[in-house]
């Protein structure tokens, strides 16, 4: 069935390691089949750092021999060293666009800090997506010895903040006591001053010798680790185009499991197969009141048509014949099905002036967001799933939905500004600078003039994101 050209890119250009059970996981070897395939560089460095990471998973995952005494080490609590088998445990938190962005952002890094990842199986990690590492498990065993990780937070006593700002951990790097055998960072919105300065060198040379980290965030803190000096020579190395750090690692992490691959395949073999151009709309409101609102209509409309990726419609004339007929498709996702059913009936009533024929469709509409509930996940990363397989996307502003769905697909996508008194902005969007999700919560802070500092402007390629004046992202400079 399948052709050598799938059968030798089903690896994704060497981003993917062979040797998988393919039945267990269809969707990791299955996805070339789906997407096109990216035009962004691959560096040798990565899929070889890659490769070395994969190695440090086997040795050191759960159930091993290294495991089990890094456990034994971890119960203990006594001062030990640090072995070839140091952990970063990322703690479940969020809705799952966040949870896609923290995991990303946890790997990458595992990789600078040579660090294996253990994701907390809550929110049901292992439902929605495959194992990623060969002949291992990346899933936290339910049995970890901290059973109260779940429980830290901000001011937790067991936090880097909190033992720099009680001075358990001194300017030097010295402890006032014993080396604690782990240390929790918290790195969510709520994080103080203290827990920022996790993004300082000082405070990485610390955490270098501490075996367990365990992480709770809800942001995209990739921007920041490129203003760390010890990380940039191996950043810029990995990703010499600087803004495909999500696009690369997001699509090495996340396979969709076989229910959510059926999900998206049906779906996707049903509605959206047959047409000339895929056109992706993401519309995410942060409001309190229930939608639909017409100023969010009137902003994707304004947007679709200047932009050119949606024809007018004539509404003079009941036909317009054209010979050549060519077909698009729009997936629109919404937790409302109200703008759908307006824009699909526009294009119901009156001819488009060129003639092209246009189909909508939308997934589901779950009305409010649940990110507790299996089902109602295993739907939302299908829809990511779908929107990012566009050929041309419309995404919203702050929407980290949307910022996984451009990632995925490596398109620069047209960014629908957060409208402000219910009025549409002007511009209605624009198009983003880079693909790369934005750090909502980032520190401005000089760690060596110990000072607060404009961060978005220390480098050429993190600046401030298009959709939110004090977010961080990395964009390649090349370009802009």
């Amino acid at each position: 069935m399948e052709s050598s050209i799938v059968q030798r890119d089903k690896l994704i250009g060497g981003l993917l390691a062979p040797g998988f059970d393919e039945q267990s996981c269809l969707s990791r070897y299955q996805s070339v089949l789906y997407r096109k395939e990216s035009p962004h560089l691959l560096s040798t460095y990565l899929l070889e750092r890659l490769r070395e990471q994969e190695v440090l998973q086997k040795k050191c995952g759960p159930h091993t021999e290294s495991y089990k005494k890094a456990i034994e080490q971890l119960k203990s609590g006594h001062d030990i060293e640090v072995g070839d088998c140091n952990y970063l445990v990322w703690v479940s938190y969020s809705g799952l666009g966040n949870r896609i962005l923290t995991i990303t952002s946890a790997f990458l890094y595992a990789i600078l800090t040579k660090r294996v990842l253990l994701v907390d199986g809550d929110k049901g990690t292992a439902d929605l997506f495959c194992e990623p590492f060969p002949e291992t498990s990346w899933l936290l065993p339910s049995d970890f010895p901290i059973n109260q990780f779940k429980n830290f937070g901000v001011g937790s006593p067991e936090s880097y903040g909190n033992m720099l700002k009680t001075e358990d951990i001194r300017a030097d790097g010295s402890f006032k006591g014993p080396k604690p055998v782990f240390i929790y960072l918290h790195l969510a919105h709520d994080y103080n001053d203290y827990d920022k300065l996790f993004f300082c060198e000082h405070s990485q040379q610390h955490l270098q010798r501490i075996p367990w980290l365990i992480l709770r965030s809800d942001n995209y803190f990739v921007p920041s680790l490129f203003l760390i000096p010890a990380y940039q020579e191996e950043l810029m190395r990995l990703f010499p185009q600087k803004d495909v750090v999500f696009h690369h690692l997001g699509r090495y992490l996340f396979h969709p499991t076989n229910v959510v691959w059926g999900l998206i395949t049906r779906y996707y073999d049903s509605y959206l197969s047959t047409a000339d151009e895929k056109l992706g709309i993401q519309i995410r409101v942060f409001d309190t009141e229930t939608g639909p609102f017409q100023h969010v209509l009137d902003q994707v409309l304004s947007c679709t048509l200047k932009k050119n990726l949606l024809p007018e419609v004539n509404a003079q004339q009941p036909i317009v014949s054209t010979r050549k007929i060519r077909s698009k498709v729009v997936l629109i996702t919404s937790l409302n099905s109200g703008y759908y059913e307006r824009i699909r009936n526009m294009y119901w009533e009156h001819p488009t002036t060129n003639g092209e024929i246009i189909s909508f469709h939308q997934p589901s509409h779950e009305e409010h967001q649940d990110s507790d509930k299996k089902m109602h996940n295993m739907k939302a990363w299908a829809e990511i799933y779908l929107l990012s397989l566009s050929d041309v996307m419309v995404t919203s502003a702050w929407s980290t939905f949307g910022y996984v769905a451009q990632g995925l697909s490596g398109l620069k996508t047209w960014l629908m500004f957060k409208p402000e008194n219910h009025t549409v902005p002007n511009p209605p969007c624009r198009q983003v600078m880079s693909m790369e999700p934005c750090f909502h919560a980032p520190p401005f802070y000089d760690c060596k003039a110990r000072m607060g500092t404009d961060t978005g402007k220390l480098v050429p390629h993190v600046r401030h994101c298009e959709d939110m004046s004090w977010g961080l992202k990395v964009v390649d400079t090349n370009e802009w």
